[in-house]
């Protein structure tokens, strides 16, 4: 089975002070080399970069031969346009896809493999699979090429949250106890606050 994966960086950061927050450093690694390496070392066989505002800045950092990039002319149209974007620019082969967030700080490999597990072993007739803790739904997001065929069927503002709307008997929302699941900084009290509860620091390249 083939597995691809769009991973979405086009935005502003507008609440990070204008900042591409996948360029945030932890332990001297950007978010964005983290989670490439994630996705990676699970087993993805194609990964699609979507990028928007910054792309000249993050593009260096994309540096893995199955990645690629892709851009976004209209970022500010909102994340529906990226996943649609990066659905797009994927090979139509594979059999899974996972939807990834660039500022997704703590996802490591074992958290990747945990989601592909839960697609694995997934009822018949479900097409979406994504992990939900206590305190909401988490990211990433896993979809066969069924659900990547229905998206790109419908309009411009048609994405997975679409989708799983008009599905819900189809997309499971596994539960877990993971914090990596649902940690993400758009903000820079986000960032104060990663180090202040976990003792993690994020930081910018100092150059």
């Amino acid at each position: 089975m083939s597995l691809g994966a769009v991973l979405m960086a086009a935005g502003s950061g507008s609440r990070m002070g204008f900042k591409p927050k996948c360029l945030l450093r932890l332990n001297g690694q950007t978010l964005m080399e983290r989670l490439i390496e994630a996705l990676m070392q699970a087993g993805v066989d194609e990964l699609v970069v979507v990028l928007g505002h910054y792309h000249q800045d993050i593009a260096p950092f994309v540096r893995h031969e199955k990645a690629h990039c892709v851009l976004n002319p209209r970022p500010d149209e909102g994340q529906i346009s990226s996943q649609r974007i990066g659905l797009q620019a994927l090979k139509p082969t594979h059999d899974r896809i996972i939807m990834a967030l660039a500022d997704q700080p703590l996802i490591e490999t074992v958290d990747v493999k945990q989601l592909l597990m839960e697609f694995k072993t997934r009822a018949d007739n479900i097409e979406m699979v994504s992990p939900r803790l206590s305190s909401g739904p988490g990211n990433p997001v896993i979809i066969s090429n069924t659900v990547r065929h229905d998206i790109l069927k419908q309009g411009s503002n048609y994405g997975c949250r679409q989708w799983r709307g008009e599905h819900p008997s189809r997309a499971h929302q596994f539960l877990s106890d993971n914090p990596h699941f649902v940690c993400d900084v758009d903000t820079l009290e986000d960032v104060r606050a990663l180090e202040t509860s976990k003792g993690i620091s994020l930081t910018w390249d100092p150059s």
